[in-house]
């Protein structure tokens, strides 16, 4: 019993530290309380109250036609303006609340440990990316304690009150760990499932960050977790923030212990906090007592205790602690930590400093033939086996943005994973990922762009600003990439008194920009800073003659130079592939064009590429376009309304954390076969 023995130990101590904490702000409690008596609502700073009624109305956590209606029936200043928001927000859950609810309580897992034969449970994790799972220092407080750990998903009853049908995974701290014992976190990496898929993939994960705005004192929280290693439970809204110190926030809400390493959501179900102790009522002489009065004794339990509150480690905190490790050079652990999502702004902790290598054409590695077998370097596309397809049947795999200082074999791999999923169901023979050709550009790319750009943003800006102004270009690809905004939020059904309510509110609390990207988002589920970030890089690619050019030289050096073409694009590449059928070789013709996840359903695109408009190039024979309805990439699609000329739209459900990802595009059985097919055919 020793490990369980320690975790109990240090536990108390995380409760001992939590007790001082809220002694110290026992003063400051007293005045929030007195302000919530006297009917204060939301007893915090103006600053605060206003980023939080900023980011409500940017998350349609409140829509803003009702916030609008509800001010216009007094004559509200700003601060009263941004209170009357909050409690729009506290007293109105829109019907998302309870499914969003139940898709959040699917990344969070209960986790045991075996010892002497037995299995124990130690407290909860959450996923918070495809593949790692964060809880307390004190539940895991090393790797070799992780090691001996198992992760429950689905631990929970079914909508009728049945056991439901658990997942249980192993932990791997080899690939993943990191500790900190004064935060109280631990973020630690989990195996794939028996089908080779990463947990995140199955289960969801949570999107951290590190902005300001989620959550203000008096606003309620909501916690789900494992209390006492039970079946998953959920504590909603009966609770409320009452003190936010620098590191970790106060909050009343009932939990117990095994709820340690539980997520801490607000209502719109965004993490807040990681929650690590309930703080124990003390006496004057600084010992804990229990729920009758009496002195605690260690014998008499945790269950015995008497709790007047509750402890959280701000994921700010901890989003900034993993951010400060050896930012110069990264740390070998930022490649995991940038799936964590942008907003937790450690993407560019994990990018910035890394020198991009990129051929040019004519050198090494760009036109030279290289064998397939081979390692490829950083930024060099990968060329098929000669064999490949019969010698004149050639698959291109053409990739979308976001794809800089990664691995052309592994990327490949991916895609080609994905096809043979697809082709699998489809009752069609796998293909070899040595028999595609994958060019690559993704280095080219940020070096075109960031020509152009100023210096990358720094973590606080990335994580203080509105995301359609942080990701906005520079330059004239400025007007082009605030076009694809509002024509996409137009075609997700954006109504014109919606952008109307909110101009007519100000701009102070919401900009117009803001507001169409935060309905895109909302509407298709998809995140921001994705949607925003790729819409940034088609217009920088469509109005920088210099961007386009650079990517297409890139491109053309890892292609063939005769046969037929299978060419499958995603997202940018989409936009890329179009505008490379007008510069391929004469000997080269394209058998068939697949377009997934594609922009180009919106005018401000179509209308500046090489081909002239929307209409199929006549060296295309047969088009396939594959959507997800909530890839708000997509969002333009279906094609076939626009779009003059042969063609074929495949709309298709792909999960909802991954509606742009190509290998779910990829996977579904009538997107491969029409590949397959035409990669056999002749």
């Amino acid at each position: 019993m020793a490990v369980t023995g320690n975790i109990r130990s240090e536990r108390m101590e995380q409760a001992d530290a939590a007790a001082e904490r809220y002694r110290t702000t026992s003063t400051e409690r007293q005045h929030i309380e007195q302000q919530l008596d006297a009917g204060v609502r939301f007893p915090d700073s103006q600053a605060a109250i206003a980023a939080r009624a900023a980011r409500l109305l940017d998350r349609q956590g409140v829509p803003a036609a009702a916030a609008v209606e509800s001010i216009r029936e007094d004559a509200l200043d700003v601060a009263a303006a941004n209170e009357r928001i909050l409690g729009l927000s506290k007293e109105l859950q829109a019907w998302s609340f309870l499914p969003r609810g139940a898709r959040a309580a699917r990344t969070v897992a209960r986790i045991s440990i075996r010892e002497n034969g037995r299995e124990l449970p130690l407290g909860t994790g959450f996923l918070v990316s495809p593949r790692l799972l964060l809880t307390n220092h004190h539940v895991l407080p090393d790797a070799a304690t992780a090691q001996q750990c198992v992760v429950e998903f689905d631990a929970q009853v079914t909508i009728d009150n049945a056991p439901a049908t658990s997942v249980r995974l192993a932990l791997d701290p080899g690939t993943c760990f990191v500790a900190d014992a004064r935060l109280d976190f631990a973020l630690v990496s989990v195996q794939p499932t028996a089908d080779n898929q990463a947990p995140g993939d199955v289960f969801g994960w949570n999107r951290l960050s590190a902005q300001v705005g989620k959550l203000v004192i008096g606003e309620p929280v909501n916690v789900i977790g494992h209390p006492m290693g039970r079946l998953k439970e959920i504590a909603v809204r009966d609770n409320a923030l009452q003190v936010r110190l620098d590191e970790f926030l106060h909050y009343k809400t009932d939990t117990e212990p095994g709820n340690s390493g539980s997520p801490v959501f607000n209502d719109q179900w965004e993490v807040v906090a990681l929650h690590h102790s309930g703080v124990p009522e003390k006496d004057e002489q600084g010992r804990t007592l229990r729920k009758d009065g009496k002195v605690w004794q260690p014998g008499d339990g945790d269950d015995a205790i008497s709790w007047v509150a509750n402890e959280g480690v701000r994921i700010s905190s901890i989003l900034k602690h993993l951010a400060s490790m050896s930012p110069n050079p990264p740390h070998p652990l930022f490649a995991l930590f940038s799936e964590m999502g942008p907003e937790s702004g450690l993407q560019e902790a994990a990018t910035a400093p890394q020198p991009l290598s990129v051929p040019t054409p004519g050198s090494p590695g760009g036109t030279a033939p290289r064998p397939a077998h081979e390692a490829a370097s950083p930024g060099v596309g990968l060329r098929a086996r000669e064999s490949a397809f019969g010698g004149n049947r050639h698959l291109i795999f053409l990739h979308g943005r976001s794809q800089q200082d990664k691995d052309p074999q592994e990327l490949r791999r991916g895609w080609s994973a994905g096809l043979n999923h697809g082709l699998t169901r489809a009752g069609i023979t796998p293909i070899d990922p040595a028999d595609a050709w994958f060019p690559y550009y993704g280095n080219e790319l940020m070096r075109a762009i960031q020509q152009h750009e100023s210096v990358p943003p720094s973590f606080e800006e990335m994580t203080a600003g509105r995301v359609a102004e942080v990701c906005a270009p520079a330059g004239p690809a400025r007007s082009t990439y605030e076009e694809l905004i509002a024509e996409a939020a137009g075609n997700a059904g954006m109504p014109r008194e919606e952008l109307v309510a909110a101009e007519a509110f100000g701009g102070a609390l919401v900009g117009a920009l803001q507001r169409q990207l935060s309905w895109l988002a909302a509407k298709t589920d998809v995140d921001e800073w994705l949607i925003a970030t790729t819409l940034r890089d088609v217009a920088a690619y469509l109005d920088d003659p210099g961007v386009r050019d650079a990517v297409l030289n890139t491109v053309l050096a890892t292609m063939p130079t005769s046969g037929e073409l299978v060419l499958v694009t995603h997202s940018l590449g989409t936009v890329v592939g179009m505008d490379l059928i007008s510069r391929l070789a004469p000997e080269l013709d394209v058998s068939l064009l697949v377009t997934a996840g594609s922009p180009l359903g919106l005018d401000t695109v179509y209308r500046r590429l090489l081909v002239g408009g929307p209409k199929r190039p006549d060296r295309v024979e047969h088009w396939v376009n594959t959507w997800c309805p909530t890839d708000g990439v997509a969002i333009g699609c279906p094609l076939a309304d626009d779009w003059k000329g042969e063609l074929t739209d495949l709309a298709v459900d792909n999960s909802r954390d991954r509606a742009h990802h190509i290998e779910e595009y990829l996977a579904h059985p009538k997107v491969a076969a029409a590949i397959g097919h035409a990669i056999s055919a002749g």
